[in-house]
């Protein structure tokens, strides 16, 4: 996993955030994506994970859905035990955003899940592979 996001995140810089038919044989091309810059809640270490982002008005709705697999990925922990504000880098500009972690069942859930599987189609493909909902997470750029 590590390797396939450092070749997403490599074309996004070089592209102002485009990422396009060479990368993972097209399957980012039209879509929107941030690099959510983390830490490690155990680590402490800085990570920087590329993600599919749908607008929310202005802001960005990103989800924990890792294709589907049984569990959360560890970035939902590290930034739902986070501060509440991370930065996030969108086209060619960082930004920090805050960041409110909605789970299933959480009022907005269903709003906010709705938008991201509406922008990213892959979701019906996700929701397959488990019987876990995936949480959301609404990120909030300052200005």
């Amino acid at each position: 996993m590590a390797d396939m996001n450092e070749g997403v995140i490599e074309a996004f810089r070089a592209n102002a955030g485009v990422v396009g038919d060479d990368v993972m044989g097209g399957h980012f091309t039209g879509k929107r994506l941030v690099l959510l810059h983390h830490v490690g809640r155990v680590s402490g270490k800085e990570y920087v994970t590329p993600l599919v982002a749908a607008a929310d008005g202005d802001a960005y709705v990103i989800c924990g859905s890792l294709g589907g697999a049984p569990k959360d990925p560890a970035w939902v922990a590290n930034v739902e035990d986070g501060p509440g504000e991370v930065t996030i880098e969108l086209g060619d500009k960082t930004l920090r955003a805050s960041t409110t972690v909605v789970r299933p069942g959480q009022p907005d859930w269903e709003r906010l899940y709705g938008i991201w599987a509406e922008y990213w189609p892959d979701a019906k493909e996700y929701e397959k592979n488990t019987d876990r909902k995936f949480p959301v997470i609404r990120l909030e750029p300052k200005a």
